[in-house]
């Protein structure tokens, strides 16, 4: 009999035989002359103590080949090409007297010599070169190259008598080497006194206050960085505190030449000089003092095409005039709050920056164009106009997609989508989006037998305001403009067919965000509404495979007590019972009924297994009523997409059901069998829910990232609730979270898979990865995943799915594996090879590399990072 395990194992085994082969053929001094050495390793040495700084390293021009877990992938890649690929098709060609005629009849002469110049013949070779890479052979002058700039970059340090030279030691394999850097740094220079020459009074004033800020400090070692370092810190000084037009080229530094050249104590007299402004014009250069800047006007122009300014009418508002053409078609007071230069106030940098990110936050204007007059007879005085330019009012989209899942053989999806921008003449955004898809379905249960019988409908209003609004609050000093307000209003529907247990739902949101800085984000739902009906609940049996294999075991076991005999109606009877089940939904319905009642005799184990399983289908099909309020912290001090040096952190609580069962001692609410008060017939959920998510990048140099992602979350049901709704709750497995596992397929606990979607409402997760550079664009990883789900404070009493204090981390499973990235430059493509290393649901002395093969690993896809 065919074993597809069995065959994967051999794929696996002969695959890893022919990269032993691979590997063992190549030869990496295959290009290396006998008069050649291959550069192997670089260290430097500063006064005899190695260096290990990357910025340090970076300096060296000659590197050794770049290598994948020490192996030299491309250099060996790059021997694999042929040098002269023409000569090897020539030869192959003549090699045969009658190859050439042969293809000649075949082919044309001229057909026949592009052969030789096709990809087959030579491009894979050129290939080949390309994506590798040469032998790194030691170039002497190179090595001098380098020798210079170290010593320039200890020369920066304040190591200005500073000497080296290079050394090679002999590896133990042939022609190998090692380059050794060796820098006598000598005696640093410190800076003694540090002098002033202000040419402007109003700097001279501005750069006395703020002396305690400097970089540059009498005492300490010389370092040309702290120097560059304060230049900038005092552009950034005077152009935020009325310096508008200050220039960095004036600032300058001049070393004593007498301390410098005679002194013995290393000690340096240094002067900082600030010239006053340079102007050029009509061949003649002038200059003038800088002087603090003020604005006397300030301008906004709403409709600015840059044909000029004819046609414009204006009005004023507080400290602003502002200009449009035929009906002013934005509130002031919209326009003033998007705008932070006030005035009579001094030019401030930073405020022409959080106005250009605030005219952007609108979502009406495309980027402004800002610029500014001085007045001819008080230079002094500023103008500022602000141009900007409206988006169009509406815009139409529309997205069309083809799919294909484990649901569904095929499927096609629309969403088109409305924006209307600015509808209340303050910069209010409203967007409609429809949703609607057909496909065919897998599952043989559905009776509608057309192609495309499964339907899934849908659509969101979504209103945006560019403000916090809260009826009667004003929230402008507490939270001011520049953090980039803006308050989401959205209501939604959807509904399937065919799909599942035929869910509609309803819901809506009322939430706030806010961003004080670039590292800081806050995020507040005040009202999160959700509505989730179960229109077909009877079609459980069918949707939840595992839940009815589970009871369609225990009702067709004889081992303990025969069902079967004692209830007949409730199966549909085949030859043996092997070819018995339970029906679906009535038989299946109707065992759990009558075991529940004793009408049915069980066993104890059969008594306990049948309610486990009434319990989720009951869950599972209620129907779920969510009135929560979220809070959301984000903190990151990334640098931008290419910083691989950082930590972000993620804090997220929510609270639902308080609301209503505050309301509940108000109004006379009505009530189920098991007590739970009902809105709109359904019990309403109430539960507090917290999470943690902790990410931290380390740069490992050569583009190789290490980083690491740490979550904990809990919810805690109470009041009217003995459990959280599934959208609520926790699964484990996934391309994004414990790749070893598929979704829904780990825990909760030790259970070993017991149902279709495995979620619990608590969770803690671990995983570390190393990342590094392949070839080009293709890029690697290591990877170990640690986590579980489990059930705590709930309804849930099976001591394998709940967690019991600290010998529940022993339930803690355990994946590892690797992965191929390919890097499309605006996303990245992932495939992550996934083993089980430890599975708590194995018996104790199992649970270590039990499936830590190929026959049981899992391939996992995903776009970008996973963290």
């Amino acid at each position: 009999m065919y074993n597809p395990s069995c065959s994967r194992d051999n794929f696996a085994k002969i695959s890893l035989l022919f990269l032993a082969v691979f590997l063992a053929s190549c030869n990496t001094l295959k290009r290396v002359d006998d008069n050649e050495l291959l550069i192997t390793k670089n260290t430097i040495y500063a006064d005899s103590l190695k260096v290990s700084n990357e910025d340090i390293n970076s300096l060296i021009i000659q590197k050794p080949n770049s290598a994948l877990l020490g192996y030299p992938l491309r250099l060996n890649l790059y021997n694999l090409a042929k040098e002269n690929p023409d000569s090897s098709y020539n030869a192959w060609l003549y090699r045969n007297e009658k190859r050439e005629q042969r293809l000649n009849k075949l082919l044309s002469q001229k057909q026949v010599r592009r052969l030789g110049e096709s990809f087959v013949a030579k491009g894979v070779h050129e290939w080949l070169k390309k994506i590798g890479e040469p032998p790194a052979v030691i170039d002497t002058t190179q090595t001098l190259r380098t020798l210079t700039r170290l010593k320039a970059y200890y020369h920066s340090k304040g190591y200005f008598n500073n000497d080296g030279n290079f050394t090679i030691d002999s590896l133990p394999k042939k022609k190998r080497i090692g380059v050794n850097y060796n820098i006598d740094l000598g005696k640093p220079y410190m800076i003694d006194t540090l002098m002033q020459k202000i040419s402007s009074p109003a700097l001279d004033s501005i750069y006395q206050l703020h002396t305690n800020e400097s970089f540059v400090v009498p005492g300490e070692k010389f370092d040309i960085d702290n120097f560059n370092n304060e230049r900038e810190r005092l552009t950034t000084l005077f152009r935020n505190t009325g310096i508008y037009n200050f220039q960095e080229s004036s600032i300058s530094y001049t070393i004593e030449r007498d301390t410098f050249e005679f002194r013995n104590d290393q000690g340096m007299d240094i002067q900082l000089n600030i010239e006053d402004q340079r102007r050029r014009g009509d061949g003649v250069a002038t200059t003038s003092q800088y002087e603090v800047h003020r604005f006397k006007n300030i301008n906004i122009h709403t409709d600015y095409d840059f044909t000029g300014e004819e046609n414009e009418e204006f009005i004023r508002y507080k400290d602003y005039t502002i200009f449009y053409r035929g009906k002013l078609r934005f509130k002031p007071k919209t326009l003033a709050n998007a705008i932070f230069f006030n005035k009579d106030s001094v030019y401030r940098d930073i405020d022409r920056v959080r106005t250009n990110r605030q005219i952007a936050n609108l979502n009406v204007f495309r980027y402004p164009t800002i610029s500014y007059d001085q007045d001819p007879e008080k230079p002094s005085d500023l103008t500022a106009n602000i141009y900007l330019q409206s988006r169009p009012k509406y815009s139409l989209g529309s997205d069309f997609d083809i799919n294909h899942s484990n649901i569904q053989r095929v499927g096609l999806a629309y969403s088109p989508s409305l924006q209307a921008r600015n509808i209340f003449k303050g910069a209010e955004n409203l967007s409609l989006t429809g949703r609607l898809s057909i496909g065919n379905s897998r599952d043989e249960s559905i009776i509608d037998k057309q192609f495309f019988n499964i339907l899934e409908f849908g659509a969101d209003l979504n209103l945006n305001f560019p403000r916090i609004w809260l009826p009667f609050i004003n929230t402008d000093k507490i939270i001011p403009s520049y953090t980039l307000p803006r308050t989401r209003m959205s209501i939604g529907a959807s509904a399937q067919q065919n799909i599942g247990l035929d869910k509609q739902t309803f819901n809506t949101v009322l939430g706030y965000n806010w961003t004080p800085s670039d590292f800081k984000k806050h995020n507040v739902e005040l009202l999160n509404v959700q509505f989730v009906r179960n229109v077909n609940q009877e079609r459980f049996f069918n949707v939840y495979t595992n839940s009815f294999s589970s009871l369609n075991d225990i009702a067709t076991s004889t081992t303990s007590y025969d069902y079967i005999t004692v209830a007949p109606e409730l199966f549909d009877i085949g030859e043996d019972i092997d070819d018995t089940e339970l029906t679906i939904p009535d038989g299946a319905n109707e065992f759990i009924a009558q075991i529940e009642n004793g009408t049915l005799g069980s066993t104890s184990d059969d008594y306990a297994d049948v309610i486990n399983i009434k319990q989720r289908r009951d869950r599972l099909t209620q129907n779920n009523l969510i009135f929560a309020t979220n809070y959301t912290l984000n903190l990151t001090n990334r640098n931008g997409l290419t910083d691989n040096q950082f930590y972000s952190f993620r804090f997220k609580v929510e609270s639902a059901g308080n609301l209503l069962s505050g309301l509940s001692y108000l109004l006379p609410f009505s009530e189920d069998d098991n007590g739970d008060l009902l809105v709109f017939n359904v019990p309403y959920s109430q539960y507090i829910k917290t999470e943690f998510d902790y990410v931290k990048y380390w740069d490992l140099s050569k583009s190789q990232v290490l980083a690491l992602r740490t979550f904990f979350g809990i919810a805690i049901p109470y009041g009217n609730a003995d459990n959280i709704p599934f959208v609520r709750s926790y699964f484990a497995g996934g391309s994004n979270d414990i790749r070893a596992w598929t979704p829904y397929s780990l825990g909760p606990g030790r259970t070993d898979a017991i149902n279709d979607f495995n979620e619990a409402n608590l969770k803690m997760a671990a995983s570390l990865e190393y990342r590094f550079p392949i070839v080009g664009d293709i890029n690697g990883a290591l990877f170990a995943d640690a986590g579980n789900i489990w059930n705590v404070f709930d309804n849930v009493e099976d001591p394998d799915a709940t967690f019991n204090g600290i010998s529940s981390l022993g339930d803690i499973a355990l994946g590892t594996g690797f992965g191929v990235r390919y890097d499309f430059t605006y996303f990245l493509f992932r495939l992550d090879l996934g083993f089980k290393t430890y599975n708590p649901a194995e018996e104790i002395s199992k649970r270590w590399f039990r499936d830590y093969n190929f026959a049981n690993s899992v391939l996992q896809i995903g776009i970008n990072y996973p963290f």
